[in-house]
């Protein structure tokens, strides 16, 4: 007989781990773990940068970097369920859940989303502007409605993997302490795994472990997205096709299936040039160029998130209690 107190349980708190991060999103008063991970980061890379002094220990350093935070994230949430235990398993059901709704950031892309949107709405393209640029890194000074629409449809398709569907999988497979684990990798890659001087050494280790974690989540994710695009009536014949022509116009490894399944699934071209630092970056395209974008885009790429992350919860809680009931 199914044990309720194994994985049907396990699978109820993820499900009210999402109900609490699309209700409530991510209040600032609340002491988020990611804040803790990048105070941790931010200090160890202080000390690094005071002692080391060559390129080989930089390196070795980031890499200590690297496996030093993904194991006291890992172990840190383990110990916390621990402690929360001992006292009943109603208090380790609750902190488990209160830990796995800080694992997912839905309602918090989705609103950054919507703010852009509501700024376009209102005719207020600066402020449009301001609003994107602090969810990308390209420069937004001189970007017109269709460029900012693309700038907002891209990070929620990105995110749609990287911000909920990834961390849902560690959650499924190895519960808080992997997903844990997982935002650790994501955020050491949002802190140092950049391409540039400063990191190319230093953040190397943080950007390899990122692009394995996301390998395949992201292509779940491209699925997921094509998927809910049949049910939410857009195009998914279009977004099959995108996905499996365009996905690797991109200099990330993963972050181009779920934005061509976007493209195809809204009908838009994303990727192309942008410029950082006053400077044009040419990137391939990413779709067909059938109408500018609009801010109608953003609605609907928020619509495609929530219908891929919806699916994609409940093929993976219908494969977590299949293997229990099996075992």
């Amino acid at each position: 007989m199914f044990d309720w107190n194994g994985a049907g349980i396990e699978v109820l708190c993820i499900l009210a781990a999402f109900a609490l991060d699309s209700l409530v999103g991510d209040p600032q008063w609340f002491p988020h773990p990611v804040r803790l991970m990048g105070a941790y980061i931010g200090g160890f890379e202080k000390v690094v940068r005071r002692i080391v002094k060559t390129e080989r220990i930089l390196r070795l350093a980031g890499i200590l970097l690297t496996l030093s935070t993904v194991v006291l994230a890992y172990s840190v949430s383990m110990l916390v369920l621990y402690w929360a235990a001992s006292f009943n398993m109603w208090a380790y059901y609750l902190v488990y859940t209160i830990l796995a709704y800080t694992c997912l950031a839905a309602r918090c892309l989705s609103f950054e989303g919507k703010r852009i949107r509501d700024a376009l709405q209102a005719g207020d393209i600066a402020q449009a502007r301001k609003l994107l640029s602090y969810i990308v890194g390209r420069d937004t000074e001189n970007l017109d409605e269709s460029g900012i629409t693309r700038g907002a449809v891209e990070t929620v398709a990105e995110n749609t993997s990287d911000g909920v569907i990834a961390p849902l999988l560690y959650l499924f497979i190895g519960g808080v302490p992997l997903a844990m684990a997982y935002k650790a990798v994501n955020t050491l890659d949002s802190m140092v795994g950049y391409k540039s001087e400063r990191y190319l050494h230093y953040g190397w280790a943080s950007a390899k472990l990122d692009d394995l974690a996301n390998y395949a989540p992201a292509r779940m994710t491209g699925i997921a997205i094509t998927a809910a695009a049949w049910f939410l009536g857009l195009d998914a014949k279009g977004s099959f096709r995108i996905l499996g022509r365009d996905s690797q116009n991109h200099s990330s490894p993963n972050s181009g299936f779920p934005e061509a399944a976007a493209a195809g699934a809204l009908g838009i071209q994303l990727g192309g040039t942008n410029s950082y630092f006053g400077r044009p970056v040419p990137k391939p395209t990413i779709g067909d160029f059938k109408r500018p974008l609009n801010r109608q885009d953003i609605a609907d790429m928020n619509r495609l998130m929530y219908g891929a992350v919806v699916l994609a919860i409940i093929v993976f809680s219908m494969v977590k209690i299949g293997l229990e009931l099996q075992i």
